[in-house]
């Protein structure tokens, strides 16, 4: 059902919305109840700004152990409401409780099934037909919510492949396609690196008609592609960030898939994620040892005492750079760890935070033995850590083979550290480069090699030697708006759009 995708363009004077659209967010984790990335965050943040301007948003998540143990420890309302739903896959019938909540003012609605949801870490090692049932039963479920709730969402905004199969089976599943008229879809895209890949045969498990496995289809490369299905029947793609919904249709950001996005270009519009800044905030950040703004940065000195006391280290006037995420190969750490030695041979020292591959955490433990005193790693994740570190640090350390969207460049800026960063995603859409620019508060690279990335940080330590312009660059960061509020307008506008709204019919208030 999708319409014109151009054409509405809302404004802060027009967010007087002529109807309520009313839209679930389905996905598999949302921050605080569960978060393994990103996209928890995202799920947190964004119906929550779309609710604060008119927009219906509820969210739909698995009832893992986590979630529920999260739940009681952030004392939120919990109630059961009286009908199940009930989905059937693999030849039978599964059926899960509805909880409801409210997290920021966002209804969230809970299916408890211990049966399928039981995994600590969310998501398998490896994907299955029976580790993919999980995800599967999530989409459905979500087309059967509302015969526990009586509510009926008229957009259903699907997020990455463990939610593809929603849109997917609105045109070829053989019970829930008869609904496809009645109903639009958003798929968001949050990282093209994962697609869901199952055998042919497990679509007849998940109740997909045999001509859905087909180069229209499902079908690539011999296989099942959850994502591929979720990419060519739903009425919206969104990506979050405007650079990367054109790098995804290269060869390089594709990931297989460029030629299936190519096709669905028209309907593809890339939305830079924001950053909650109620959450997110120096001036009032519990965990801080002090809270500062731009106005007096003297509670960021005291964070930086605080940390280096922490790492056990004196402060010896240093420049402090920081490392966090994930210990991937995405996440660029084999240029980090190549570069490390040429970095901290100019004086600085070096803090990362993270979990991952094992071969990067054994060396990052070998490296913290090998430069004492300079280099500290910290294997696992620590919120309080973390947002300690953002406070206590002067720069952040972002070398991303690719990034989507990229949430810590946000954060840093947000606490006054300064970002290097490679000029990829969301990344390039977020930071201006202070050498190119009067305007800028960052610094870029393009080429992926370390020597590329140390020469980016060489030009922030020379900055960094001014104390005058760096004082001129944190203050310039923290004054940027990375808030969720222009991408919620974003958001609520292509809502509008799928269910036919013009622009003629927006008023002000």
């Amino acid at each position: 059902m999708t319409r014109g995708m151009e054409g509405i363009v809302l404004t802060e004077k027009t967010l007087f919305l002529p109807i309520r659209p009313r839209v679930l967010h389905v996905a598999p984790e949302m921050a605080p109840l569960a978060k393994m990335g990103g996209l928890g965050d995202v799920v947190q943040a964004l119906p929550k700004a779309l609710r604060q301007i008119g927009v219906d948003c509820r969210v739909l998540l698995p009832a893992y152990p986590c979630v529920l143990g999260n739940v009681e420890k952030n004392q939120l309302p919990l109630t059961r409401l009286r009908s199940p739903v009930n989905v059937a896959l693999e030849w039978r019938v599964y059926s899960a409780h509805v909880l409801r909540t409210v997290l920021d003012g966002v209804p969230v609605y809970l299916l408890e099934q211990p049966e399928l949801f039981s995994n600590p870490s969310i998501y398998p090692m490896d994907l299955t037909e029976a580790s993919a049932l999980p995800f599967a039963f999530l989409s459905l479920a979500a087309l059967e919510l509302s015969s526990a709730t009586r509510w009926h969402p008229q957009i259903y905004h699907a997020h990455d492949w463990p939610t593809s199969l929603l849109p997917a089976a609105l045109r070829w599943h053989r019970h829930y396609r008869q609904m496809g008229l009645g109903v639009d879809t958003v798929l968001t895209l949050h990282n093209m690196a994962h697609h869901g890949i199952l055998p042919e045969q497990s679509l007849e498990g998940l109740g997909f008609d045999p001509a859905s496995f087909g180069v229209d289809g499902l079908e690539f490369y011999g296989q099942v592609n959850l994502l591929k299905g979720g990419l060519l029947s739903s009425d919206a793609i969104t990506t979050v960030s405007p650079r990367y919904s054109w790098e995804i249709q290269t060869k390089d950001g594709g990931m297989g898939l460029e030629g299936v996005l190519a096709s669905q270009k028209r309907k593809i519009r890339g939305i830079l994620n924001g950053i909650d800044t109620d959450i997110w905030n120096p001036g009032t950040d519990p965990i801080l040892p002090a809270n500062y703004e731009a106005g007096s940065l003297s509670g960021k000195a005291a964070c930086r005492a605080s940390l280096l006391k922490r790492l056990g280290w004196e402060d010896d006037g240093s420049p402090l750079l920081l490392w966090v995420g994930r210990l991937v190969e995405q996440k660029g750490v084999d240029l980090l760890l190549s570069a490390t030695e040429r970095l901290l041979g100019h004086g600085c020292r070096l803090l990362v935070i993270g979990s991952g591959h094992d071969l990067y955490e054994k060396t990052l433990r070998t490296a913290t033995e090998e430069y004492p005193g300079r280099f500290w790693s910290y294997i696992g994740y620590s919120e309080e850590m973390a947002r300690l570190a953002y406070a206590g640090s002067d720069i952040l350390l972002m070398p991303s083979l690719f990034e989507p969207c990229g949430l810590s460049q946000l954060i840093a800026l947000r606490y006054g550290t300064i970002p290097v960063a490679r000029a990829v995603g969301g990344l390039a859409d977020t930071i201006i480069d202070a050498d190119g620019s009067q305007k800028g508060y960052g610094f870029l690279f393009s080429e992926y090699r370390a020597e590329e990335l140390a020469h980016a940080v060489e030009r922030a330590l020379a900055a960094y030697s001014d104390r005058k312009r760096w004082r001129s660059l944190i203050l310039r960061g923290m004054s940027m708006d990375f808030s969720w509020k222009n991408s919620a307008t974003a958001y609520a506008n292509l809502y509008l759009e799928l269910l036919g709204v013009e622009a003629s019919d927006l008023k002000e208030p």
